[in-house]
């Protein structure tokens, strides 16, 4: 069953169109984020759909339901901002029940249920303390279980993490999964982190100046891009410029400079046909080796080493092959291949993905 539909749905503002025409269907209990750069359209959707803005054409369902023309405390949505928004002279139990004393539920049931949000968002013994009291990821919580304690039809959640600091970011990631799968609400999740995206989505909506660009798995759109603005947002990519000179059952095959033949996977080459194509080599899946190591089974050519951007467990280069550069992003168990190195890239063609040209 669909929560959420938008059919044919744009926003303009003055002669500056924010949102250009779009559709999008999203499933009950599903967690959807709108991924993008910032002005791509992503937060004026989710405002839309909250009520917040109104459609310059278009029609927004919920539960089935029209609801271009009905007010945001008549929508049942639960919201919770970048700022959190929590009432400062106010307990944290007062904050929780805020929305619930408007909806003519009893003082016992109130309790109640602001009981339940508490120990839902792990934080079962604040309820007395006042918002100044608290860390920002409790904070956050507090807005979280404010917005689901009045039992929402959609959890509307717009960039809830970008305050918080990396390590406590990457916490709430995991508690946020964890409370949308208990409650089973559907969700829909505004970011422009793509790790966020990625790690926490069921479908993901890659929007760019107002137009979706591709929706999917995180799987889907990060090893299946549908265009090289996807391809680019989504990890870093090194996309090079070939012709496709045949497509058969199981794959196309791309001549590309450097490389050579290059047969690429049917599923990673929807929408090309023969003539222009770009083949997409994702940086992790490119490998740097020993200029003399046996290369059987892999597609690869000579390179120099570059820059060296040493990270931990990995190591990111910049290598030059010919006339350009590449980016590989590679684990390592001891050093990494210092500067000036003489490298070979390599990669397997079922690695790489193809773009029409």
């Amino acid at each position: 069953m669909s929560s959420v539909v938008l059919k044919n749905i744009v926003k303009r503002f003055g002669s500056y169109t924010a949102v250009h025409p779009s559709d999008l269907e999203i499933q009950e209990g599903d967690f959807v984020t709108l991924l993008g750069p910032s002005g791509c359209g992503k937060t004026t959707t989710l405002r839309m759909i909250a009520g917040l803005l109104d459609p310059s054409e278009g029609e927004i369902l919920i539960g089935g339901k029209r609801v271009n023309d009905v007010p945001i405390h008549k929508r049942n949505l639960g919201i919770v901002f970048q700022n959190y928004a929590l009432f400062p002279h106010k307990t944290v139990a007062d904050n929780v029940a805020f929305g619930l004393k408007y909806r003519n539920v009893s003082k016992d049931e109130i309790a109640r249920r602001v009981e339940e949000a508490l120990n839902l968002v792990q934080l079962p013994h604040v309820g007395g303390r006042y918002p100044k009291e608290l860390s920002g990821g409790q904070q956050q919580r507090i807005a979280l279980a404010r917005a689901i304690v009045i039992e929402p039809d959609v959890l509307l959640l717009d960039e809830p993490l970008s305050a918080l600091d990396a390590n406590l970011r990457e916490d709430m990631r995991v508690e946020l999964k964890r409370i949308q799968h208990q409650i089973g609400v559907t969700t829909v999740f505004v970011t422009h982190d793509q790790s966020e995206a990625l790690a926490m989505s069921d479908r993901i909506v890659v929007m760019s100046g107002g137009r979706i660009e591709q929706v999917g798995t995180p799987e889907e759109v990060y090893n299946r891009p549908r265009s090289e603005f996807v391809a680019n947002f989504l990890g870093a990519s090194n996309i090079l410029d070939g012709v496709c000179r045949e497509r058969g059952a199981e794959t196309a095959t791309l001549e590309v400079p450097l490389f050579g033949t290059v047969p690429v996977p049917q599923d990673k080459a929807a929408g090309i046909s023969d003539g222009p194509a770009k083949l997409v080599l994702r940086a992790e899946k490119l490998t740097l080796m020993d200029a003399r190591a046996d290369i059987t089974g892999m597609i690869a050519a000579d390179a120099t080493v570059e820059t060296v951007d040493y990270q931990g467990q990995t190591v990111r280069y910049f290598v030059r092959a010919g006339d350009r550069s590449f980016q590989a992003i590679n684990m390592i168990n001891e050093r990494p291949f210092p500067e000036g190195s003489a490298v070979k890239i390599a990669f397997r063609s079922q690695d790489c993905a193809a773009l029409p040209g």
